[in-house]
């Protein structure tokens, strides 16, 4: 008796490798459409002399393999503009810092020049200052300082009081 085993491995279908001119005509018809409807599946298993099931193989794996260019493609341009972004990015943050150091520069600036405008108008102030008296038309108000230099004079109303106004009493 002769038992025959099953085999190990059963025996690979004989797949043909489609030429090129047959990959020429299936890479034409999915760049028409990548999706394979069961008619032009037959037409072209027929005019290409081929299993139909083969040819819808080949579309499912040239549909996964145009998935992965597409997705390598897009993560290219996202990963590109990424890039630029980042890098304006930076150079803004780069523009913002020198245009805050500007502006605390220009800060300064004003301040100094405030503060040396108000020293230099006290100072021709108090120079040009001949008397301080007190006066009785004033009455409680206090003291009255008269200043004047060439470029100032003090305003004789002081908080709206004119002082050297009638008064309404």
């Amino acid at each position: 008796m002769n038992i025959s085993q099953p085999k190990k491995h059963p025996q690979k279908s004989t797949k043909k490798r489609l030429t090129n001119e047959q990959v020429k005509l299936l890479e034409t018809s999915f760049n028409y459409n990548n999706k394979l409807d069961s008619t032009r599946k037959s037409h072209l298993a027929q005019q290409l002399g081929i299993p139909a099931r083969q040819i819808a193989i080949w579309y499912q794996n040239k549909r996964a393999r145009w998935r992965n260019q597409s997705l390598e493609t897009e993560y290219k341009a996202i990963q590109h503009k990424l890039e630029r972004v980042s890098s304006d990015k930076s150079r803004l943050e780069r523009e913002v810092e020198r245009l805050k150091g500007e502006l605390e520069k220009a800060k300064e600036l004003l301040v100094s020049s405030k503060t040396q405008m108000n020293y230099a108008s006290l100072s021709s102030f108090s120079s040009s200052c001949d008397e301080v008296g007190s006066s009785s038309l004033l009455g409680d108000h206090g003291d009255f300082y008269v200043c004047f230099d060439n470029h100032h004079q003090f305003d004789h109303k002081s908080n709206g009081h004119d002082f050297f106004g009638r008064s309404m009493s």
